[in-house]
């Protein structure tokens, strides 16, 4: 009796759990699709793939579902199902596969463009990528002919590989976002703000899937006979989904709290470059009291003989007026037609 209380506890209570989390992190994704598709405003290609990925989490979630449902309600008290395959347990690997897909293609297309296109390092991410959606074909089409969990036990390689691949790939990803990331950095206090939220959330991203992998693996290498390496990857696709929602709402955040932190920075930079404000002024820029000198230079070359013609200071005239204060004055300097010469000015 212990040993089926055992047996019980590690197969389908470990499902169990794992259907508990998975519906707990949909719950969450959901939440945050919400949230997307009121607030951004993403191009088409975008919106499809946000759509795509909460498709095949919503039938994965159904899929597992309907399999603890299978073991646990209707066949309640038949020992003998429970060593037994149910067709929406290998059927849901596909789903999984397709989430882990797409979210990962949508990173490795951030480091196409923050690398400068840059091909190896794209390649070497595809090719985790590729890796891990071809193993977990092989392994749901070559299981679909399985009948028993002692047949799928053979295909323990291929699991352990599917699992090995995706924690390398997602660590690869991370690593790689962040030194992109990192190497953007322009000394700019606001600028270097958002890239360290940035790399946050990349090494979120990689770290929450790369841990679920390692997991998975950990539990099919020491406790293949359970089903704890199950509830790990039931709650894969969930982990690509909400990173990869959290990484799209995330960015009106960053920009509103960099705007809100440094727009003081930003005045400052632009009166410093108009010249429009005395350093130290708490108010907005006027163009009211502005004090200008200019210098005119004159050069005659008395070896041309040519009649010269230059604006003298007391030419001026204002080109135009900005509020109360002293006239703006157009570019001085310029030759007039026919003229041979040169000026300069300084504006202090």
């Amino acid at each position: 009796m212990s040993a089926v209380q055992l047996s019980l506890r590690d197969t389908m209570g470990a499902a169990y759990v794992g259907v508990i989390a998975s519906g707990i992190l949909h719950g969450v994704s959901l939440i945050q699709a919400w949230y997307y598709f009121t607030h951004q405003r993403d191009p088409w290609h975008t919106i499809i793939l946000v759509s795509a990925v909460l498709l095949f989490d919503t039938v994965h979630q159904g899929l597992i579902s309907y399999t603890v449902y299978y073991y646990v309600i209707a066949n309640y008290g038949n020992a003998v199902t429970i060593g037994e395959l149910v067709w929406s347990l290998l059927v849901e690997v596909y789903f999984n596969a397709f989430t882990g897909l797409l979210v990962q293609s949508f990173l490795a297309m951030r480091i196409w463009r923050l690398s400068n296109r840059n091909v190896w390092l794209t390649s070497a991410v595809c090719t985790f990528i590729l890796a891990e959606f071809g193993c977990c074909l092989a392994f749901a089409s070559l299981s679909l002919h399985l009948k028993t969990f002692v047949e799928l036990a053979e295909l323990s390689p291929l699991s352990i590989s599917v699992n090995a691949l995706a924690a390398a790939g997602d660590v690869l990803i991370a690593v790689i976002l962040c030194t992109l990331l990192h190497r953007s950095r322009t000394g700019f206090h606001r600028s270097d703000t958002i890239i360290n939220k940035l790399i946050i959330f990349a090494v979120n991203t990689g770290v929450l899937t790369s841990l679920c992998a390692v997991g998975s693996l950990i539990s099919i290498t020491v406790a293949g006979n359970t089903f704890w390496y199950i509830a790990f990857f039931f709650c894969m696709g969930r982990l690509y989904s909400n990173s990869l929602l959290a990484t799209l709402n995330a960015r009106k955040m960053i920009r509103g709290s960099a705007d809100g932190a440094f727009s003081s920075e930003d005045n400052n930079v632009s009166i410093f470059a108009k010249g429009m404000m005395s350093m130290g002024s708490r108010h907005r820029p006027t163009t009211t009291n502005i004090s200008i000198k200019i210098d005119t230079t004159k050069e005659i070359d008395t070896d041309v003989e040519t009649n010269l013609t230059f604006a003298q200071p007391e030419d001026l005239t204002p080109i135009s007026y900005k509020g109360t204060g002293s006239p703006t004055f157009g570019e001085r300097g310029t030759k007039e037609e026919g003229s041979e010469g040169s000026s300069s000015q300084s504006i202090v």
